[in-house]
């Protein structure tokens, strides 16, 4: 095997774990690497790397579910299988827990897992287009293929953001739904997230939870200032286009990182990418039972 460690670059655990994943690896007849910021941040100059994540037979994301985010962003769409070793706080995505990840390591060289596939998100923007054709270069068709006209493209596991930079102020978004126009919101932001996204920020706004089993993309205003404050659970195929409307400038987030400052007139597409996150599972993964220990739910 080749694994590339990403390790959260402020957990001293995460570092220990790094070194006893990559002493292992070696010792079984394995190689180990880490991208080389991740390396230096943790003091393990020697397992740094200068290969593409593409190259990775596995990759091994150690810390919460913001180091599973950075994993897939390094990946960039190349299908490999991550397994999470929670080092975090909730840990919705990860698999194992520190004293578990060499048996984990272990059992996926022993071909002893499973792989559960993810829907993510393309997202693409544009920058402010021809009057009156507000998702030129965009289309959806049942496919799910997405053309752009605009080298600007983004993968998201969890959500794309569209939201405020100024405190005080609302921001106008006009929404197209498959190219016809839907309504235009005047809110603090509107997310658009996966089902894997539905239990992030999407939940802190009172979007629903979506069961990462569906393929579905889950539109949830953040603080409107209307009457309409529902979120709409759309098909994977579903194109939606926002338009930033007047003066007032946009951020666009994507899974937690802002990527571009929006102007008016600039949009963003949204749907089904082609490309699927890989978890590596290593038995049946109940997702309401893991909602259920994160929130403390009781059984009556």
């Amino acid at each position: 095997m080749d694994v590339m460690i990403v390790a959260h670059h402020e957990r001293v655990e995460a570092a220990s774990l790094a070194g006893q994943a990559a002493e292992w690896l070696a010792a079984d007849g394995h190689a180990a690497w880490m991208p080389p910021e991740d390396a230096e941040a943790l003091g393990l100059d020697q397992l740094a790397g200068d290969r593409h994540a593409s190259e990775a037979t596995m990759a091994l994301s150690l810390g919460g579910d913001g180091t599973i985010l950075r994993t897939f962003d390094l990946l960039d769409g190349a299908p490999v299988p991550v397994i999470g070793v929670n080092v975090g706080m909730l840990g919705y995505l990860t698999e194992v827990e520190p004293p578990g990840m060499i048996t984990a390591l272990e059992r996926f060289a022993a071909g002893e897992y499973e792989v559960e596939r993810r829907m993510m998100l393309a997202v693409q923007l544009r920058r402010t287009p021809s009057p009156g054709t507000p998702s030129a270069g965009l289309r959806s068709g049942r496919s799910g293929e997405v053309v752009a006209s605009t080298p600007l493209s983004w993968r998201a596991l969890n959500e794309a953001v569209i939201e405020k930079n100024e405190s005080g102020h609302t921001v106008r978004l006009h929404v197209e739904i498959d190219g016809a126009p839907f309504t235009t919101y005047a809110a603090d932001g509107l997310i658009i997230a996966t089902p894997t996204g539905s239990t992030a920020y999407s939940l802190s706004v009172r979007g629903p939870v979506v069961s990462p089993a569906h393929r579905a993309m889950v539109l949830t205003p953040v603080s409107p200032h209307m009457l309409f404050d529902r979120s709409l659970v759309l098909g994977p195929a579903e194109l939606v286009v926002v338009e930033v409307l007047g003066h007032r400038s946009a951020d666009l987030s994507v899974d937690g990182r802002r990527v571009a400052s929006l102007a008016e007139g600039d949009t963003v597409g949204c749907l089904a990418a082609d490309e699927e996150a890989m978890f590596v599972r290593f038995g049946r993964r109940r997702f309401h039972q893991i909602l259920k220990a994160k929130f403390g739910l009781a059984d009556r």
